[in-house]
């Protein structure tokens, strides 16, 4: 199924210009039936020569995920949609082959605020350093390969606002994302304190950039109401982008692209539709406090209220079907009867978007909100669905 969406000037992007789009096949999905261990059952969709398998299950609200340097996955819980400190950070470990199952569940930390994000970094000494973004700040411990709870007392990296939460669905972006990029930065986003206002903290609907230990710490990057998703690829930071709710059910457009250092991405003052940039009409209205030509579109504009998260790159794959693709995981509006999102999106290069996991949302019913995509393999990868608290493991027959 060929998806509205807009692919604008990709071939500006070395990621995504090389490729013949004849060579990148369509997708034919059929459907794979899902039983839960708590007795529900429903059918996904994907490509045919694909298979789908629950990794892991009897989780709450699991999010992101990283690989330690000892090639262990850890993955996140944020326990519900409330502010809490109910979360967990999990270790996914002995994956087994024949089962497509993670033998091992181990918890490494409890009782966190809110944690949607780790990562890992080994400096120039060898030591191994762990992340958790919280809601209120960035911590690091120091990792040892193979343990099973953090090392010693945490560093205080960063703190962010953690107010204004009071949101109907359980608090205006209370997520902090991090990334760590080839260059040794580490780059953090902070969503919006609110759905279209002008913000009292500079940090707030912004990306930050700082060295490992957090000195040096800077904007990377404004204007963007809430960029849950960073992946680091080719030297080029790319996120999704999620937009305003006040502007109806077909604007403005969700987005995803590379993000250009010391750029304003307009919020919330301007929005994007297609390739345009258009004035906020609460917020800016006829562009009297910010002129909207001055910020600059993404690259994909997806449709309105898909609400993206996670997104991975696929260069080494083998399989045709994600060869030079990105994969983005569209959580879905949480209005369902918008029916955007819920469903996994492929981004080749040169061709048209399409469906590549359909079905979290049949005739009405939440069978799960895709969240975060993380490659397990060359042609592989794992799935969190934060409504079923599940880790789907996708593989090519």
């Amino acid at each position: 199924m060929r998806l509205p969406l807009t692919l604008l000037a990709l071939c500006s992007l070395s990621l995504v210009c090389q490729l013949d789009a004849n060579s990148t096949p369509a997708l034919k999905l059929v459907p794979h039936r899902i039983s839960l261990a708590n007795g529900k059952s429903f059918v996904l969709n994907l490509p045919a020569d694909f298979e789908i398998a629950v990794a892991a299950q009897g989780l709450k609200r699991v999010r992101f995920m990283a690989k330690s340097p000892d090639n262990r996955i850890f993955v996140t819980d944020m326990y519900n949609l409330t502010d809490n400190r109910k979360g967990v950070v999990y270790i996914l470990e002995q994956f087994d082959n024949s089962t497509k199952q993670f033998k091992k569940l181990i918890p490494y930390m409890t009782g966190l605020r809110n944690p949607n994000s780790v990562a890992f970094y080994t400096d120039s000494s060898g030591t191994h350093w762990f992340y958790v973004a919280l809601t209120d700040r960035l911590l690091r411990y120091r990792y040892e390969p193979g343990s099973t709870k953090p090392s010693g007392d945490p560093l205080v990296l960063a703190t962010f606002p953690d107010y204004g939460l009071g949101y109907k669905y359980g608090g205006w972006h209370l997520t902090r994302t991090i990334v760590v990029a080839d260059n040794g930065k580490l780059y953090v986003s902070v969503g919006s304190s609110c759905n279209a206002c002008e913000e009292k903290e500079e940090v707030r609907a912004s990306i930050l950039e700082m060295d490992p230990d957090g000195k040096n710490q800077r904007h990377y990057a404004n204007g963007l109401r809430n960029a849950v998703g960073l992946r680091w690829i080719d030297g080029q930071l790319f996120a999704t982008n999620m937009g305003a709710d006040h502007l109806g059910h077909d604007r403005p457009a969700d987005t995803m692209g590379s993000i250009k250092d010391g750029m304003n991405y307009g919020w919330p003052y301007c929005f994007q539709t297609g390739n345009r940039m258009l004035d906020d009409p609460k917020t800016n209205p006829g562009g009297t406090k910010f002129n909207c030509r001055k910020a600059p579109a993404l690259t994909v504009a997806l449709p309105a209220h898909g609400a993206p998260l996670g997104l991975e790159y696929f260069n080494t794959t083998s399989s045709q079907e994600l060869r030079n693709s990105f994969l983005v995981a569209l959580h879905g509006s949480t209005n369902k009867r918008v029916g955007r999102g819920y469903k996994v999106v492929r981004l080749p290069r040169g061709a048209q978007p399409d469906d590549f996991v359909t079905g979290f949302l049949d005739r009405g019913i939440v069978n799960g909100r895709p969240a975060d995509i993380f490659k397990m393999g060359n042609d592989s990868f794992l799935l969190t669905d934060d409504r079923a608290g599940v880790v789907y493991y996708i593989y090519k027959k």
